[in-house]
């Protein structure tokens, strides 16, 4: 239908702002907003188990209203890897370190790939039987990040102490403070350009749009986050070889020019400071923090690791030349070292598979999913990325798993017939017309 009516308005303008609040609470739920530990995990747990209810009831409110479930699988392997590599991680409770940890931590995984399960479906279900709505992942998404951007600048001005994280000795100012660490959250800005720069396609009014953009990026800029800040960079320089307007392709690399060493040298380079330099080179102590893992903890559990999300038989990994360490900073090497040779296999084509079937999407929705995953897989391979301890990233990747997942049986069974005819009898009309 190109022209929805009246009430399928309202009811899909509400449906949007239900969608648009879930997921902003889900997003916000990974922030340790309180520095008393009982009132983090009652965010952390209780409050993501009562945001992925809710995505469960704006579903069936979908369906209620005006839809069946009518969708089926395409694209197998993907989800079908990635709940493979979730059964592994909850058989190694059995030989984890640390089984309550680890149970802990595949909880609030599973719960998050619930989360995403519902609130994809919900968004394909309106792309059947609501054809030519409005609402949009990337404008979710994209607002979603602007609207806890926008939570953190303000908060840097008013509160510098809550939102600022001292380090090298307390010589860099690095927003996140203790609410999120400043990699992450420079992650998640390159997550809010890459969706709002389909907004610059879709509205005629790109002021509101722009000024959403600069507001992330200073949030980026602040962040001091060297691997966001390439992330970024990939992602402008990705749309710009995508769009056919000469004008507008100019005009952004003009832009990027003429912003992109200033930010180069004070954010990557650190300002030319050569002991800053060097640090950068061995990305920050992770490179012998990697060599230590492979040559001394991978030997002693190969196969199935030390457990979901343990590296070590202690609470820290530490070799005689590295720091002490709870996590990898590494998605790939935390897989490799919690569930060993066999979960690194599955996710290497787990991996494989899901861009395979993102590269064989249609356009708008390859180059949305594109974007998404340049920051998500850029900060696995530096942070906690997509297969590491619970964060935000792991929700978008599993976002991104189920958008190319599902398709429509245009053949309905003589059930969904019957109740769509009761719901909907002009869509019905319209179908019968169409076949």
């Amino acid at each position: 239908m190109q022209t929805l009516a009246t009430d399928h308005q309202r009811f899909l303008k509400k449906i949007n702002n239900q969608l648009f609040i879930i997921l902003l609470l889900m997003v916000a739920c990974f922030f340790t907003w309180s520095e008393n530990v009982a009132i983090t995990r009652a965010i952390k747990v209780v409050g993501r188990m009562g945001v992925m209810i809710s995505s469960i009831m704006v579903y069936h409110r979908i369906i209620s209203y005006g839809g069946v479930n009518s969708l089926v699988y395409k694209n197998i392997f993907s989800p079908v890897l990635y709940m493979a590599y979730l059964f592994l991680g909850f058989v190694s409770f059995s030989w984890s370190t640390n089984p309550g940890f680890s149970a802990l931590q595949w909880f609030m995984t599973f719960q998050s790939f619930v989360f995403a399960y519902f609130f994809v479906k919900s968004l394909a279900i309106l792309d059947v039987y609501f054809e030519g709505h409005s609402i949009r992942l990337y404008h979710l998404l994209g607002n979603t990040v602007f609207v806890l951007q926008l939570v953190f600048v303000i908060g840097m001005w008013t509160n510098p102490d809550v939102f600022f994280r001292l380090t090298d000795g307390g010589e860099e100012a690095r927003l996140g403070g203790t609410l999120m660490n400043p990699n992450e959250l420079g992650m998640l800005a390159g997550v809010g350009c890459a969706c709002l720069i389909f907004d610059l396609y879709r509205f005629k009014n790109k002021v509101w749009t722009i000024i959403k953009i600069i507001i992330i990026l200073y949030a980026l800029y602040m962040t001091g986050s060297r691997s966001s800040l390439i992330g970024v960079l990939l992602i402008i320089f990705f749309h710009i070889n995508q769009t056919k307007r000469k004008g507008l392709k100019f005009g952004i690399i003009a832009v990027v020019m003429a912003i992109a060493p200033f930010a180069v040298y004070t954010v990557i380079l650190k300002g030319g400071d050569q002991s800053r330099l060097e640090e950068v080179m061995s990305l920050t102590g992770r490179l012998p923090f990697w060599q230590a893992l492979i040559s001394e903890g991978l030997p002693r559990e190969p196969l199935l690791g030390f457990g979901f999300m343990r590296i070590d038989y202690k609470e820290f990994f530490q070799s005689a030349h590295t720091y002490p360490g709870k996590m990898t900073h590494n998605t790939f090497m935390q897989v490799l070292m919690n569930l060993g040779f066999i979960g690194f296999t599955i996710v290497l084509f787990q991996v494989f598979f899901t861009v395979k079937s993102i590269l064989s999407a249609q356009k708008e929705l390859k180059l949305m999913l594109i974007g998404i995953l340049i920051p998500i897989i850029i900060n696995s391979f530096t942070e906690f990325g997509i297969f590491g301890e619970s964060n935000y990233g792991i929700l978008f990747y599993q976002i991104i798993i189920f958008s190319i997942a599902f398709r429509n049986n245009n053949h309905l069974t003589r059930l969904q017939r019957i109740v769509l005819q009761k719901k909907r009898p002009d869509l019905m009309k319209q179908m019968e017309f169409k076949n």
